[in-house]
């Protein structure tokens, strides 16, 4: 009988997913978990799948053909190195271990440097798509040595998801932690995505006065057009649903908005700031988090801060639902732009040469920010592969030509009426930085220069100046 080709240490559901997605792929896959009754439940659950169970650890490692590939689905940090510790004197020269937890890029570039003289090849792979999308098919980003992917591609090729062109949602991203950077980078945007959504929702809800059914119908149309994505497409249903305990009310006026987070928006955020890269949007998104976690500081307050005196007044609700579309498109690239931007500074800085046009390929599908423009981020980069910002392309500089005004309107209409709209706003603000020629940084300069004899350039002349 012929050895599993495969083995996934971890049996909670995203490790448990992944392994019965390797399975109906026609792999053999070898399964273990710390705690063995974890894995005695997915064999019993799954009777008639080509799983192999193992109870120790020695016996999984021997169980798997070599040279052994293994995927580690296991807590992020000290489980993750204490895993690979168990793991590392029963493996032999040429084995490879994928780790595919969120794991913070750096970690995994220090793993990857202590098994280097080791012989033992290492893979740090972001898995983007859930408990859904790692059993049917989730958007895979592994970084590591290329002779490492190359052994476990035909694998990770046949469990991607596929595009629409039938092209599998995984490509080597680069050495080390280029694989977890990227699936940083992605979660930040995410964030940005998600944060956008809710503020043309809110707007939607509290300054136009629409129902629920009213603002999951406008999804469903921005679902057939420009914004095409699956988070629209799960948040026109999300407004659709009632309380499952009985209540009657929407889902959604029964959530406490209180939104949690993993830190990977955090991390983003914190890389671009080490990194000197402009990620406002993002960042905003996760502070947008973080205040709306102050729930009983934000009630209390409300109760002694007042509104400002505002009245909409009679508008055409349908122009303003077609600015909030437009205004959301606009700000969604600015992310984009933020987010690519921090993967070509960060490419440049840990010499990683990735391929952005391929990132935005593997993100067509699978993953939660899955949408249909990704495809033109990669025909941008197609285009000219040294692209500074996606804003100097020209299918989305004519977007945010066009655009602007809208996300203007917006913003200082929701400004005027006391609705946060930190996404819409940053993004804007981003756009005239960027745009701009001449800044008030020399103010700053001068003053910086004033107080700490921090020196200055000059606009008429080389050389460091001080006054």
């Amino acid at each position: 009988m012929s050895k599993p080709q495969i083995g996934v240490v971890g049996m909670a559901v995203m490790g448990k997913n992944l392994a019965l997605n390797i399975e109906s792929r026609g792999y053999s896959v070898a399964i273990y978990n710390r705690t063995g009754s974890k894995t005695e439940k997915v064999v019993a659950d799954h009777p008639d799948k080509n799983l192999v169970p193992s109870y120790t650890i020695e016996d999984f490692v021997n169980s798997l053909e070599t040279p052994r590939r293994i995927i580690l689905m296991v807590k992020a940090g000290a489980p993750t190195d204490a895993t690979i510790k168990s793991l590392l004197p029963h493996l032999d020269k040429g084995d490879v271990l994928i780790d595919g937890g969120n794991t913070f890029f750096q970690e995994t570039m220090r793993r990857n440097e202590e098994l280097d003289n080791s012989g033992i090849n290492f893979i740090g792979m972001g898995v983007s798509g859930g408990e859904k999308g790692a059993l049917e098919g989730p958007s895979l980003m592994p970084g590591g040595q290329k002779e490492a992917y190359d052994l476990v591609e035909p694998i990770l090729k046949k469990i991607a998801a596929k595009a629409e062109d039938g092209e599998a949602c995984v490509t080597y991203v680069g050495p080390n932690g280029a694989g977890h950077y990227v699936k940083m980078v992605h979660n930040g945007i995410e964030y940005g995505d998600m944060e956008l959504i809710a503020e043309s929702y809110n707007l939607m809800r509290n300054l136009l006065g629409l129902s629920n059914d009213e603002i999951s119908d406008v999804f469903n149309e921005w679902k057939d057009g420009e914004l095409k994505s699956y988070l629209i497409d799960i948040t026109a249903d999300i407004l659709t649903r009632k309380d499952d305990l009985g209540t009657g009310k929407p889902i959604v006026d029964v959530i406490l908005d209180r939104a949690g987070n993993k830190g990977t928006g955090k991390w983003s955020s914190q890389s671009a700031l080490e990194l000197g890269v402009p990620q406002s949007l993002i960042t905003e998104s996760v502070y947008a988090r973080y205040i709306s976690a102050m729930k009983d500081e934000r009630v209390a307050a409300s109760q002694v801060l007042p509104n400002p005196e505002f009245d909409l007044g009679d508008v055409d609700k349908k122009e303003l639902v077609e600015k909030i579309r437009r205004a959301l498109y606009f700000s969604k690239i600015m992310s984009y732009a933020q987010g690519f931007e921090q993967l070509r500074v960060a490419s440049e800085n840990y010499d990683w040469n990735l391929n952005y046009g391929d990132m935005a390929k593997i993100w067509r599908e699978g993953c939660i920010i899955r949408a249909q423009f990704l495809q033109k981020i990669t025909d941008a980069y197609e285009k000219n592969p040294e692209l500074k910002n996606l804003m100097l392309d020209d299918y989305f500089k004519k977007i945010v030509e066009e655009y602007q005004n809208d996300v203007r309107d917006i913003a200082a209409l929701a400004i005027k009426a006391g609705v946060a709209c930190p996404g819409f706003s940053s993004a804007i603000t981003y756009y005239d930085q960027y745009r701009s020629a001449h800044l008030p940084a020399n103010i700053i300069q001068a003053q910086r220069d004033y107080f700490g004899a921090h020196t200055y350039e000059r606009t008429d002349r080389e050389g460091i100046y001080h006054s």
